[in-house]
């Protein structure tokens, strides 16, 4: 197999002309070439060139000679093959119990199942079909289920998101490519083995985590909804179990359970805040960790498309996205954080009384609108108080704020009134693209002045970047409080906490940043679990 690097094509190319290229590159006949494929590709739009970079795999019938007059960019290729464990001696006195059924959850679940632990996951929300009429219903009229939502639920946060799935994880296992494939088996499409930034939309994404769930069943696993985690057993500085409430949707109390359990993982998302507080409580070793808060900002999409692409680009091209960042003069950065190219602004509040937004877009990701979050970091230094929890709370002060502010509506406010302090009483050119309802308001009113007043100067800053970024029709809402958790629930070397079989994982747990590094912890926890302990049904 050879590789070919930098493979290069306009972004109006034909598949015969990319198998020209291969076959001019490599300096070969056409009956040659056996056969060929796209390991990565990307849109390079500097200059305004507009081409489509490739890197390919090859297999051709001499490889040695094809190799020695090819040009310089091809080589022997080498691939990373994900290898799971082989399973350890120690016998499961239970099944292993995963708390949470995101991404982190799901993967670490679905690796088990498939090698025989029949794992037990428990989570509070609703299974995806479901959850997505509660959150539609939820945009709507405004009824919050606290249980299950754009937080809670199957597939977790990300089910309701643009749906990335790309990664700045080192990943010299194969783990990576490992989730994509995983999520290809499941119905996503091939593309994303190989796009440069592989997205999936949230309608994508609720029959994909479906299709997981009914794998891990079909292979003995269980999944069970409605359940929420209440408390752990310890013993010893060991889990022995977990206790969980059974939702009762005619009585909001539901019923108690406990279910005996020597494994544990804890893939509980960065909103399950009652569970942190519960960890506490058992004294689980946790340290509070920064995180990014700011608001969400919308442009039009066809300008974000001409700055990046140019004013005369092919319509073919997918919505464009973009990353920017500056630092401010009191030296805290302001940078852009999950941008949706063709999406929309969502309530994502999971608290009664609180609010917080997200950015989510549909696969096609074709709303009239782009939106980012532009966010500045906060640390613990700018928590009250020294309490490991202390950032949960600085979230919350800030949700609470523009709960306030919206009487339960997101506040949105064009960039002109944020600068000038004062609500705005009309919108300008730009109309929201927003699924749940939103207010007219002062944005800035939610924030510390410090954090304003870096807001401001950010976004400002960012027009000598992409032009029109900071006109004064561009749409803020509030409050992007989510970007990460604001805690890490330490483990070492064997992935385990302080207390002998309990697993941290995923982005809750402060060790991944998104649903592809969550999914990808999620197999690290299954393989841990894997190489001490022999199969559940190999007890049996």
């Amino acid at each position: 197999m050879l590789r070919i690097q930098q493979l290069k094509l306009p972004v109006q190319h034909t598949e015969q002309d990319l198998k020209d290229k291969v076959i001019k590159t490599l300096r070969i006949r056409p009956g040659e070439l056996l056969r060929f494929e796209i390991i990565k590709k990307s849109l390079d739009a500097r200059r305004n060139r507009l081409e489509y970079v490739y890197v390919i795999d090859v297999e051709v019938k001499k490889e040695q000679a094809a190799l020695k007059k090819s040009l310089p960019q091809v080589s022997k290729a080498v691939r990373i093959h994900y290898q799971f464990p082989h399973p350890g001696a120690e016998k499961l006195s239970h099944r292993p119990v995963i708390i949470g059924t995101g991404p982190a959850g799901l993967f670490c679940g679905l690796m088990l199942a498939r090698s025989g632990y029949a794992p037990i996951l428990l989570e509070r929300g609703q299974c995806a079909e479901k959850r997505a009429r509660t959150v539609e219903n939820f945009w709507k009229l405004g009824i919050l289920d606290p249980q299950s939502n754009v937080q809670f639920g199957e597939g977790g946060a990300g089910t309701f998101s643009d749906g990335k799935l790309n990664t700045l994880v080192k990943d010299p296992a194969g783990r990576n490519r490992k989730v994509l494939e995983l999520f290809v088996e499941a119905g996503a499409p091939e593309e994303i083995l190989y796009e440069q930034k592989p997205h999936l939309g949230t309608d994508m994404l609720i029959g994909i985590v479906s299709h997981m769930r009914e794998e891990i069943r079909r292979l003995g696993g269980e999944v069970r909804f409605g359940c929420h985690v209440t408390d752990l057993k310890l013993e010893n500085g060991a889990v022995r179990g977990v206790f969980y409430q059974e939702q009762n949707q005619k009585d909001a109390g539901g019923q108690n359970h406990f279910l005996e359990t020597e494994q544990v993982v804890l893939a509980i998302g960065h909103s399950a805040r009652d569970t942190f507080a519960m960890l506490q409580s058992r004294q689980v070793p946790m340290q509070a960790k920064a995180f990014a808060v700011g608001v969400r900002i919308e442009h039009p999409q066809e300008m974000i498309n001409q700055n990046q692409y140019g004013r005369e680009y092919p319509r073919i091209l997918p919505a464009a996205a973009y990353k920017v960042t500056r630092k401010t003069a009191s030296g805290r950065g302001v940078y852009s954080f999950c941008m949706c190219p063709g999406g929309y602004v969502v309530d994502a509040s999971s608290e009664q009384g609180s609010l917080a937004v997200n950015g989510m877009s549909y696969q096609a990701r074709d709303s009239r609108n782009a939106n980012s979050a532009m966010v500045v970091t906060v640390t613990p230094t700018d928590y009250a108080g020294t309490d490991v929890l202390a950032g949960v709370e600085f979230q919350r002060s800030l949700e609470r704020a523009a709960y306030r502010l919206g009487d339960g509506k997101i506040p949105v406010q064009t960039f002109q009134d944020f600068c000038q302090n004062t609500a705005s009483q009309v919108l300008g050119d730009i109309e929201p693209c927003i699924r749940g309802r939103y207010i007219l308001s002062n944005v800035r009113e939610i924030f510390p002045q410090e954090l304003s007043v870096v807001l401001e100067e950010g976004i400002k800053g960012c027009e000598s970047l992409i032009p029109g970024f900071a006109g004064k029709d561009v749409v803020l809402s509030g409050v992007e409080s989510r970007t990460s958790s604001p805690v890490r629930i330490l483990r070492g070397e064997t992935l385990e906490s302080e207390v002998a079989g309990l697993y941290p994982c995923g982005e809750g747990a402060g060790y991944a940043g998104g649903i592809t590094s969550a999914a990808m912890d999620g197999l690290k926890i299954a393989e841990a679990i894997a190489k001490k302990y022999a199969p559940w049904y190999d007890n049996r």
